[in-house]
């Protein structure tokens, strides 16, 4: 499928803040400690709107998965698929380039869907960002605001976006990363 058909598939929904996220995404970190072992693991996370309280989001739970830098990606692969995961290579994203995803079928979404993006141990803007809005309820509140406006204007648009967002997200980031520096080396 070309992205346009699958944007229509998948288009994007912003919802409420659920709190039953936090609970799927600890579910869901136990699964992935136990299939894919916590010997390569250096850190999961929960990132992304759904992280953060009140905050209006996509109903994906967005999960940073780090891992060693000896990990195995060929069996990682398969463990991740035992789960119910489907691989994607993403090579314009930081090594390992890979990302997986669930909750997504060929009638559209089904459950509830994640996005888990893996990467070798950093000091990652994602988790900057996210502490910034729950620290900053006034941000969040813009930030959910743009989303919502967003949404409307690009509803079967990924692309368009998520580079809408852009700005805003790298303005906040910096100013986190100056607020918190450091936070997330190891």
């Amino acid at each position: 499928m070309i992205n346009q058909e699958l944007w229509q598939l998948f288009p994007i929904i912003i919802s409420e803040h659920k709190s039953i996220w936090k609970e799927n995404y600890l579910v869901e970190k136990a699964a992935i400690e136990e299939a894919v072992g916590k010997d390569i693991i250096v850190r999961v996370s929960h990132f992304g709107s759904t992280a953060v309280p009140n905050l209006p989001a996509k109903p994906t739970i967005d999960i940073l998965l780090e891992v060693k830098d000896n990990t195995e990606t060929e069996k990682l692969i398969s463990d991740m698929e035992a789960i119910g995961y489907i691989y994607s290579s993403q090579p314009a994203n930081p090594a390992p380039h890979m990302m997986f995803m669930k909750g997504y079928t060929p009638e559209g979404f089904k459950g509830q869907a994640f996005h888990v993006h893996v990467r070798y141990s950093g000091d990652w803007d994602e988790l900057y960002f996210r502490d910034y809005l729950i620290s900053h309820p006034d941000v969040a509140d813009k930030y959910g605001k743009l989303k919502v406006d967003l949404q409307k204007k690009s509803e079967h648009d990924r692309d368009g976006y998520t580079s809408a967002k852009t700005g805003f997200i790298k303005e906040f980031t910096i100013l986190a990363r100056k607020e918190m520096s450091g936070k997330y080396k190891q």
